[in-house]
């Protein structure tokens, strides 16, 4: 290439010279040496091409010029003006007779080609014949006589012409037809199969190239293209059409219906002309190579034509079926079951033969590639196909570890040929199956071998590409979105089984366009899931397969907002679309790996909202549900085991579920997404708050904490439930991983690694009592007091980790204020531990006695099936007989260690008010918030501590900071976190309401017990808190859970005001319990209800259900002298302290007179704000006459204009509350905790003083 380019510009150069030269005489003698200087650069040909002819003759390149010019007139003669023609008088046809008998009579075999080729030159010497008529005859009887090809090769690759001479006669052939065709088309039998046959050998053997004879056939590229474009609009606008809606023309007949929906699909297998044979040559060519062959021309063939275009052609179709019937028969045979191999093939044809899996070459796999979805057009192809594919996947794959068993490039190479077939040509052909379900079992057994992220794409590419690539797929996805539609319209619980198999038959052929249909419908109407999950009980493997998909998708649809319009409330297709994941998930056997995975992985993006899908489908599959509007029963049975709580604890019967949460289950242990799942919850919890809800309501951002929090729960109960403990532990990080490493805050690593924990104890237990041996009958009295060594070595051996763990979690100041081990103590145990619900246990076992008792009653069972059921029901009789007798001995071992470890708890050299501060802000207030067992937990812990003589724990200052102010906590809230905390503050109540009904039980749980040690002002002793003066306190307690609450209701704001009313709620029956106090709230509560009612009927409706139970409990309310010493209050409010053990002394008589005098003003200031209408209910009934009449109003004035100065002085107040609490409040507190610094502070800090000092313990 590099010598041809200098060549042609030396050639140029030298021409250039040689016109420059001129006449003059030197100038040409030295271009002379310049031409034979160049001789060794420049071919000879092509000076003599460009250079004149005197300096041709000058330089010796010709002997002479005038002979040179004389050859050049005859060669330009010769080439231009004389005809190269045969004189066709002089032919004579007796030449072409005898040509013709000679090629009648020859022996057919390609050893005498050579022999018969001397004859036939003969013959066209003798007779004169034209050799390009001899040409013609010789392929004419080779059409006609196609089965001896051997021969006919031979005899044309010895006939002495160009190739160029071969296409030009073959397409005059081609040609001859064409003007037939244009001549008379209703008569014309169209171009000759034997002619394309005969085109095709020629191509194959090389004799005519297919790039020459492409320009000879017909139609052009343009007019295909062109009608290949009108054709796929035509079947685009005809799908429109089917699922378009006119009233006029469908009167809503379903046998019109039926009828149109026959109609188009007896359009989609019309034979159109312009894919004929007999109209289209290149059509007709492509076939007859296909069935000789030749792929690699047909390939190039059908390369030049629109892509899709030969598959429009029945011919074709049937050509590459045939030839991949011959192809894959030896291969099928040696795979196939013994009753799938039927009879071998016979036809001979010219392709390659297949016997292993290693023989699958790029060609075969491009014929298949080819034939795209119309290989529906022969099911049994399809079939066989599909198996061989099954096949290689199970020799060649794992499925376990997801790759290819061998490590060689062929059988990669063969696997991704596999993935590519089942994308373009398996999966598109069963779209145009008729309701084939045994080749949509056949096509699963292939596919599912793969992993599910293989299967999604290729049902993403089916679902969402393939049908647009097609036209005959486009018209089946039309119909088939026009029969669901159908279908879904009439689907109604009456009629769920017809429904329901003619939704199955439809979902054979086309499943991710019928589901789509199924799931809008669904998102749209919520009433629809209990039918539509019903009906779908008909589907087959492969539509399950590809329904989980299709709801992955709609999940992740970015089109469709997660919230509605206002933007405070998660959407309803979100909810419905989660509810029925959970419904359908359950009921059948759907895999799950691929719907967790996208879970995780929104998780991972920081998007909480589908966390609500996987608390559905663990709710549904599992029957562990999280609800805050739970009965007492059910709080009770929480504290059982698992099978309490799955008798009496859930509202659905978890019997039902054992099987879909064994699936669930084996899902999360094959897949190993159990680990990520609880560490992604544990993080998001806060992500939400401070990532997620920087721009978002305040409602929203607690309701997807909620979501977190309770699928969080919901999901560690089922994994602690029904995993193995030795699982569990595998699946479950330490809590130095938690912490440092995974960010996992306390309350949730405690949470995950409770159960562990608790595992742990036991084992350790048990392994100690079986090497302790046997005891002898003598040493039975000392048999208790090993069992507990043994359980507090075990405890130590667990806990010690746990404890150096947990003093990473928080500073060093943090531990000198509270005990670690309190602080583990307190996390490592649950409400099974501290609280045995007996009553719970004897109740579900006198429900199954009476089962039994029934059954032994009924006449209508058989004996067998009822002694089957009784059976049935004595099992899960004495299973809870059992977990009781377990649950007591453990509570036992619990007592053991906590009489133990109390001791050390709160340490004698920190003063109580800094101990209880702690211990509420790192224990009860996270965990009583954590779920609605946990706010009990936190109650009964608390009783334990005191009735167990706890030292240095004081009751009274513990249940004095709860009760204070609790309008700063409940703010802070989320709904469900609102609800807990008022369940913990109603457990609370409930234990204070008891100790304040009986002086017994008061004298009996209180009167000499630690927390309710209390210093009086004037006195250095410490004596206990006597009954009267606790009812004060009590009364103080509910006056300010009254103020408080009174705050956060006229506060205006949404939170406060929802979560003070749920508290409230939570709070009946056990507050409010005096008159007055209940008037005061019912008075906001009214006049919310009168706000509310347009602007947010949420609060609305919550109030106005708290003020229906508030009324029914009016008659349990009681006057406040009734409730406690109302004249003795002020004094024993004023001579009872804080239990820290610290007197808070006077500085001066002066000074105590004058804090005395203001806590009289505060109290009753405070009192007559909050119960500002106790005037109205202690007035008197009126009479007519008009002295009573005076006498009963002027004082009613008076009290009015008073109440309105104190309400004045109350909003001043409450606006201080709610900015949050100012200086002189923490001043107060402080003072109040150390008694010292009284004398230095002003006077405005001696009145806070004195505020702090009525407030007793």
């Amino acid at each position: 290439m590099m010598l041809d380019w200098r060549s042609t510009v030396y050639c140029v150069v030298v021409t250039d010279v040689e016109v420059q030269c001129g006449d003059s005489k030197d100038r040409k003698e030295n271009f002379k040496s310049l031409i034979l200087a160049c001789q060794e650069v420049v071919p000879i040909s092509l000076l003599k091409e460009h250079l004149e002819v005197d300096t041709l003759e000058a330089v010796g390149l010709i002997p002479s010029a005038k002979v040179f010019n004389q050859k050049f007139v005859k060669m330009k003669t010769r080439l231009f003006f004389k005809q190269q023609k045969f004189n066709l008088f002089r032919e004579e046809n007796e030449g072409y007779s005898k040509l013709i008998s000679e090629l009648g009579h020859a022996h057919m075999q390609s050893e005498h080609a050579p022999v018969f080729m001397e004859n036939v030159k003969s013959l066209i010497g003798h007779f004169n014949l034209d050799p390009n008529r001899v040409l013609d005859v010789i392929l004419d009887a080779f059409e006609s006589m196609i089965e001896d090809t051997g021969f006919f090769l031979t005899l044309l690759e010895c006939y002495p012409a160009d190739p160029q001479t071969f296409v030009h006669i073959l397409g005059n052939k081609f040609h001859f037809y064409q003007v037939n065709q244009e001549e008379s088309q209703a008569t014309c039998s169209g171009t000759p199969r034997s002619l394309y046959r005969l085109a095709a050998v020629l191509i194959q053997n090389k004799l005519v190239s297919l790039e020459l004879l492409y320009s000879h056939l017909v139609p052009t590229d343009d007019l295909i293209i062109s009608k290949n474009h009108a054709y796929i609009e035509e079947t685009k606008i005809k799908a429109k059409k089917i699922n378009s809606i006119s009233l006029a023309e469908r009167s809503g007949d379903d046998k019109q219906q039926s009828s149109d929906n026959k109609s188009c699909a007896f359009f989609i297998l019309e034979p159109r002309p312009d894919y004929e044979l007999d109209s289209n040559q290149k059509l007709g060519l492509c076939e007859a190579l296909i069935r000789q062959g030749c792929w690699s021309s047909a390939k190039l063939l059908i390369g030049h034509l629109p892509m899709h275009y030969t598959q429009l052609c029945p011919a074709i179709v049937a050509a590459i079926t045939e030839v991949l019937h011959i192809t894959l028969e030896p291969l099928y045979r040696s795979i196939a079951p013994r009753a799938a191999k039927g009879k071998t093939l016979l036809v001979d044809v010219k392709t390659i033969h297949c016997s292993k899996f290693t023989d699958i070459n790029i060609d075969v796999m491009g014929i298949m590639y080819t034939l795209g979805p119309l290989m529906s057009q022969d099911p049994i192809l399809l079939a066989k196909v599909v198996r061989i594919g099954r096949a290689f996947f199970k020799d060649y794959y794992s499925t376990a570890s997801n790759s290819l068993q061998q490590d060689s490039p062929t059988i990669d190479m063969l696997f991704r040929k596999f993935i590519t077939l089942l994308s373009e040509t398996i999966l598109p052909s069963l779209s145009l199956l008729q309701c084939n379900c045994g080749m949509s079992e056949e096509v699963w057994g292939m596919i599912k071998q793969l992993p599910y992220e293989v299967r999604y794409q290729l049902y993403g590419r089916w679902k969402n590409q393939s049908y647009e690539l097609y036209p005959s797929l486009l018209l089946a996805k039309a119909l088939t979105i026009n029969r669901a539609k159908y279908i879904m319209k009439r689907l109604t619980k009456e009629n769920v089984k017809p429904s329901g198999r003619h939704l199955g038959k439809l979902s054979h052929s086309n499943p991710g366009i019928v589901f789509d249909c199924v799931l809008s419908q669904i998102q749209t109407y919520d009433n629809l899931i209990v039918p539509v999950v019903d009906a779908l009980k008909y589907l087959s493997p492969l539509g399950y397969d590809i329904l989980s998909y299709c709801i992955i998708e709609a999940l992740g649809n970015p089109s469709k907002e997660r919230l509605k319009h206002e933007d405070t409330n998660i959407s309803q297709w979100l909810q419905g679309l989660a509810n029925f994941c959970g419904t359908v998930f359950k009921k059948y056997n759907i895999e799950l790996t691929g719907l967790l995975q996208y879970i995780i992985n929104q998780l991972k993006n920081g998007k909480s909202f589908d966390l609500l899908v996987l608390k559905e489908v663990v709710q549904k599959m599992s029957g562990i549900e999280i609800s805050e509007d739970m009965t007492v029963s059910q709080l009770e049975a929480l504290a059982g085991g698992e099978l309490l709580k799955a008798e009496g604890a859930y509202f659905s019967q978890v019997r039902n579920v054992k099987k879909s949460s064994q699936r669930l289950r084996e899902t999360l242990v094959s897949s190993q997404l159990s680990t990520p799942l609880c560490l992604l919850m544990g993080q998001q919890r806060d992500s939400i708050i401070f990532r997620e809800g920087i721009d978002r309501h305040l409602k929203l951002a607690g309701q997807l904490y909620d979501h977190c929090m309770d699928t969080l729960v919901q999901f560690g109960g089922f994994l602690s439930s029904h995993f193995s403990m030795e699982e569990y532990s595998e699946r479950i990080p330490s809590l130095d991983s938690l912490h440092l490493e995974y960010h996992i805050p306390a309350d949730i690593a405690f949470f995950l690694l409770r159960p562990i924990m608790a595992s742990s104890i036991i084992t350790k237990f048990v392994a100690l009592e079986k090497s302790s041996g046997e005891v002898d009958k003598a040493e039975r009295k000392s048999k208790s007091m090993k069992q507990q060594a043994n359980y507090l070595a075990a405890v130590k051996d667990v806990m010690e980790p746990i404890l150096k763990s947990a003093n990473m979690l928080h500073s060093n100041k943090i531990w000198e204020d509270i005990n670690a081990k309190l602080y583990t103590t307190f996390w490592s145990l649950s409400l099974y531990d501290l609280h045995v619900p007996v009553g719970r246990y004897d109740e579900e076992i006198g429900k199954l006695e009476q089962s039994i008792k029934a059954l032994d009653d009924s006449s209508d069972m058989a004996s067998t099936k009822k002694r089957k059921e009784q059976e049935k029901y004595q099992v899960v009789i004495d299973k809870l007989k059992e977990e009781k007798r377990k649950q007591s001995e453990n509570h036992k071992m619990i007592l053991v260690r906590i009489s133990n470890e109390q001791d050390e708890w709160f340490n004698t050299k920190v003063t109580k008010n800094r101990t209880i501060t702690q211990f509420l802000q790192l224990c009860i207030f996270p965990r009583c918030l954590y779920t609605t067992a946990d706010a009990v937990y936190c109650a009964k812990f608390v009783y334990f501590l005191h009735t167990h003589r706890t030292p240095n724990f004081s009751t009274l200052l513990f249940f004095d900071k709860v009760f204070s102010d609790i309008s700063y906590t409940s703010a802070c809230c989320t709904e469900n976190e609102a609800r807990r905390y008022g369940k913990f503050l109603g457990e609370l109540l409930e234990v204070i309401s008891k100790w304040h009904g009986q002086v017994s039980t008061y004298e009996k749980e209180c009167a000499d017990t630690p927390g309710f040690l209390s210093m009086m002002r004037n006195s250095s002793n410490k004596n206990h808190l006597d009954f009267e003066n606790f009812r004060h306190i009590c009364f103080k307690w509910h006056f300010k859970i009254t103020k408080s609450l009174v705050v956060c209701l006229e506060s205006k704001d949404y939170m406060q005001i929802r979560n003070s009313l749920i508290v409230l709620t939570k709070l009946l029956p056990q507050y409010p319990k005096v008159q007055h106090l209940a008037i005061a709230l019912e008075k906001r509560v009214e006049k919310i209800i009168e706000e509310e009612k347009k602007d947010r009927p949420d609060l609305f409706a919550l109030a106005t259900g708290y003020s229906g139970m508030l009324k029914a409990q009016k008659s349990n309310l009681v006057a406040e002298t009734d409730y406690h010493n109302k004249e003795e209050r002020v004094k024993a409010v004023q001579d009872t302290v804080s239990s820290n053990g610290i007197d808070a002394k006077p500085s001066s008589t002066s000074q105590s007179r004058v804090k005395q005098e203001h806590s009289d003003k505060v109290l009753v200031g405070v009192e007559a704000d909050i119960a500002g209408s106790s005037n109205v209910a202690k007035e008197k009934p009126r009479t007519s006459q008009n002295r009573e009449h005076s006498k009963a109003t002027e004082p009613e004035s008076k009290n009015s204009r008073s109440d309105e100065k104190k309400a004045s002085l109350s909003a001043d107040k409450k606006s201080s509350l709610a900015n949050g609490p100012t200086k002189s409040d923490h001043s107060s507190k402080r003072v109040s905790d150390t008694g010292a610094g009284e004398s230095q502070e002003p006077k405005r800090r001696k009145v806070e003083e004195s505020k702090v000092g009525t407030r007793g313990a």
